[in-house]
């Protein structure tokens, strides 16, 4: 099973609350000889245009910067100091966030980047790629984006299973459900496992002769329920806490995250990247702005 114990937390230097570091001190205190970095990447383009200063003026003027932020940061962290939490803090000048992000991960060995969730306009994910989703889709550890929603005792934990035909997809189903057993067993939560089925296309339905939505519909659901009851069996789930449903994942798991009243999705992603990306695009991607809860993503053992 996997144990995080040295935990990158991303801090972002907009927001005046940190999810993100409330989480991370929680799973350092179910496990043993965690430590948690807080890192957050700052810039200003402004320092560097600066034309009426000299190179060190601007150097200087970068450091201050760099040096109020980390004096915030310490007493941002100073209670779980107090508290006994093994915590360290890094402060880089960068103009790329998600760059400096994956450079910290590459050269520390770190095993779990933990960062708040924003939910950004479709304008804004339309011409930019936000931070969230860079991660997403670049970051080989698992990424966990907090919203602010409590891990209480007894509560549930969704892994979205895909039981589609791509090579690597049934050892990440394996992979999700174990680590969602591990995370279960550290806060006392109930496991659901759900897998959302979309209906077939309208242009099958004109161009195949005789076809008859309704009848394949009933046979492509029966076909997930049978992977799904396999599954479970397999893993000692009950089948009332196996969800086959209906519908895109991206409307299928906030719905039943919102019944449940989950603290946890679990979700691969098989990180595509490029043109793929960007015509396609991921389903962690697409779902993470519609979730009031936490989503853990996890990658192919292939990609990590």
């Amino acid at each position: 099973m996997i144990k995080y114990r040295n935990i990158l937390v991303v801090i972002d230097p907009n927001m005046e609350a940190q999810p993100a570091l409330y989480r991370a001190a929680e799973v350092a205190r179910l496990q043993d000889s965690a430590t948690i970095k807080v890192f957050m990447s700052i810039y200003d383009f402004s320092y560097e245009i600066t034309s009426i200063l000299s190179v060190e003026e601007r150097d200087e003027m970068r450091e201050g910067v760099v040096a109020q932020r980390r004096a915030w940061l310490e007493g941002l962290i100073q209670p779980y100091l107090d508290e006994g939490l093994d915590m360290t803090l890094k402060v880089v000048w960068h103009s790329r966030p998600s760059e400096s992000i994956l450079n910290e991960v590459n050269q520390h060995g770190h095993d779990l980047v933990i960062k708040s969730a924003h939910q950004h306009s479709l304008l804004e994910s339309f011409i930019f790629t936000p931070l969230d989703w860079q991660l997403i889709r670049k970051c080989h550890l698992p990424v966990l984006l907090v919203k602010e929603h409590d891990w209480p005792a007894d509560g549930n934990i969704v892994v979205a299973l895909n039981f589609s035909s791509e090579p690597e997809q049934d050892s990440l189903n394996q992979k999700l459900f174990k680590e969602a057993n591990h995370v279960a067993k550290l806060v006392k939560a109930n496991v659901h496992l759900v897998n959302a089925v979309p209906a077939p296309t309208v242009n099958i339905a004109l161009e195949v002769p005789g076809f008859t939505p309704e009848i394949y519909n009933e046979a492509i659901l029966l076909h997930h329920q049978s992977m799904m009851d396999e599954f479970a069996r397999e893993h000692h789930v009950p089948s009332a806490q196996t969800h086959v449903i209906e519908g895109l994942p991206e409307d299928v798991l906030p719905e039943i995250a919102e019944q449940l009243d989950a603290e946890l999705i679990l979700l691969g992603s098989l990180g595509r990247t490029g043109w793929s990306a960007a015509l396609i695009g991921n389903t962690a991607e697409q779902v993470v702005d519609s979730l009031h809860c936490d989503l853990l993503v996890l990658k192919p053992d292939s990609q990590t």
